[in-house]
This record gives structure tokens, C-alpha cells and sequence, in this order.
């Protein structure tokens, strides 16, 4: 398998929010040289979180806001019979935490599944320095409506569409997010399981497997271990595409 393609380093990290390379997806973006120190001065360093530690655990009180600075942060909840339930992947960038905003408390638990990095904003400091940094309260609700905006995109991606469609999504999502940060947006290491891509998308492990399989004859896509090469990103962008005009149609049937 090829990777000719520039492959994230999600270990990749530097010393402040002036200096950082996520400074434009993060809290710092659009913020003057001079407000980047001053809102370096609310951050606390990066810690390192190794695989399985937690961020925060549901029922946590709700203390900062965290933002992932390398590795990638699994956030989940658990029902009452103990089942786990993944509500997201948070790559460098992406912020977690908002969600415990308005009850002061974490709802759910958020967990390294890699060797991760992340910063950590006290958010009673983080709201008074909205007050002296021109911009940063208006940053904070785009980055709010940002998370809304991801979750609806989610829960659409899970309505009434087929498992390749729902695989599809899972991949052309990824590829954004990493061409976002700067790096390959076709070939990327997928650190999470089969397993929890199929909790996620709401499928078994066997299906995502077969499908990942099927993709691979297919040479849409290639796969060693846990690095992915999409050969052919348009037919996954097109299955998407096909799945938009179908929904379309039925909601214009049901109307007339």
C-alpha cells in the first residue's frame, strides 16, 4: 500500500496557543498575536493521556473546556444495562466539553483511544476573558454551533440510510476533517475498532468488516491494519450524493 501522501502525526504538538498549528480550528482562531498571549495565559499546558485514560466520566462536574491538541478522543455514554453508546471522534482541533455547559455536569465520558494530547481552558476564567478578548465569545458560539451542527449531521447520517451509505459517510467525514487539519484527506490512520466504527454508525462489527472488505475488492478503497487509502474518494462522495436525491424525491412524493 502506498502512502506517497503526507499522513497525519497525531503526536504532533507545540508549546502555546501563539505557537500552536491548530491555532486556526481551535479557540485561538481569528484571534490577534497580542489575545493569543493573553488567552494563552487562561490555557493550561497539554497533558498527555495515554490509551483508556479518560478525559472526564459522566457525572464529572463540569470544570473547563478541553481541546485536543494530538491522538483522538472517543466520547460515549453508557445506558442502564452498561452498553456503550459512541456519540463521537474528536480529532486535533475539536473541542469537547460543551455539552455540560448549561447542567454542570459531563453527560458523558470522554476517553483517549490512542496516545493523546489535550489543553485544558477553567471555564469560569475562559468566560471572563470572552469579556477582554475581542471576538473569542463570538468564536465560542460558532464552535457551539459547530457541535450542533456535527451531531445533526449524525443523526441524519443514521436515518434511513443503507450500512455502505452510513460506512461512506463515516470515511468522507474523516477525509475532511483530516484535510482540515492539513494532511492527507485520502490516506489516514483509523485508530478506532471495527467495533466502535459499527457502534457508532449503528451496525455490527461483522457488517462494517464486510463492507470495508467489499470496499477494498472494489479498489475503492485500501486497507493494511489500521491505515486507510481511499483510491476513489468521488464514488464514496457519489453514494452519498445518491442517497441525498432519493431522500429528496420521497419527501417531494409526500408532499404531492
Amino acid at each position: 500500500m502506498s502512502h506517497s501522501h503526507q499522513i497525519i502525526d497525531l503526536h504532533q504538538v507545540k508549546a502555546s496557543c501563539a505557537d500552536c498549528n491548530l491555532s486556526e480550528l481551535c479557540l485561538p482562531r481569528g484571534l490577534h498575536h497580542e489575545e493569543l498571549v493573553l488567552l494563552d495565559s487562561v490555557s493550561q499546558r497539554s497533558r498527555t493521556l495515554h490509551r483508556s485514560d479518560f478525559v472526564f466520566e459522566s457525572g464529572d462536574p463540569f470544570k473547563a473546556i478541553y481541546a485536543v491538541r494530538s491522538g483522538i478522543i472517543k466520547l460515549y455514554q453508557d445506558s442502564d444495562h452498561g452498553e456503550e453508546r459512541i456519540l463521537g471522534f474528536y480529532l486535533p482541533g475539536e473541542l469537547l466539553g460543551l455539552d455540560a455547559i448549561h447542567s454542570g455536569r459531563h453527560t458523558c465520558s470522554a476517553l483517549a483511544i490512542e496516545t493523546s494530547s489535550i489543553c485544558s481552558f477553567p471555564y469560569d476564567q475562559l468566560e471572563e476573558a470572552c469579556f477582554r478578548i475581542r471576538g473569542l465569545h463570538h468564536q465560542m458560539c460558532q464552535l457551539m454551533s459547530r457541535e450542533i451542527s456535527a451531531e445533526n449531521e449524525h443523526l441524519l447520517m443514521l436515518k434511513n440510510k443503507t450500512a455502505e451509505e452510513r460506512i461512506a459517510g463515516f470515511l468522507v467525514n474523516l477525509s475532511s476533517r483530516f484535510q482540515r487539519l492539513g494532511y492527507s484527506g485520502t490516506d489516514f490512520k483509523l485508530p478506532m475498532s471495527r467495533e466502535e466504527i459499527g457502534n457508532y454508525l449503528g451496525l455490527t462489527t461483522e457488517t462494517v468488516s464486510r463492507l470495508l472488505s467489499k470496499m477494498q475488492r472494489d479498489e475503492i478503497i485500501e486497507s493494511s491494519r489500521r491505515f486507510i487509502s481511499i483510491k476513489n474518494l468521488a464514488y464514496l462522495q457519489q453514494v452519498l450524493s445518491n442517497h441525498q436525491q432519493k431522500h429528496k424525491g420521497s419527501e417531494q412524493n409526500s408532499v404531492a
